[in-house]
């Protein structure tokens, strides 16, 4: 998976329109293999964005969960140590 998307369920406030819209630029940049497509696929790649991006939106407005929502903030933090362990010089 592309390690640009990133989970939007369950989150306090939960996922703008602007954050699916942008994980559905990701995706299908992914799946395309290009960032920028050629004028003759413009059309195609835009239509796909706007479709990725409303069944995330269905998908996300029927989810259901028990578990409390996550703090923006804390998993930002959480992510960042991930990172700089990960990528630590020796």
């Amino acid at each position: 998976m592309c390690r640009n998307i990133r989970q939007l369920h369950n989150f306090e406030p939960p996922a703008t329109s602007r954050e699916v819209h942008e994980a559905a630029l990701q995706y299908v940049r992914k799946i395309a293999g290009t960032t920028k497509p050629s004028q003759a696929n413009q059309e195609a790649f835009d239509a796909a964005v706007h479709e990725i991006a409303h069944a995330t939106e269905h998908l996300l407005a029927h989810l259901s969960t028990s578990a409390p929502p996550k703090n923006r903030e804390e998993e930002a933090l959480k992510a960042r140590a991930r990172a700089a362990k990960r990528y630590a010089t020796a």
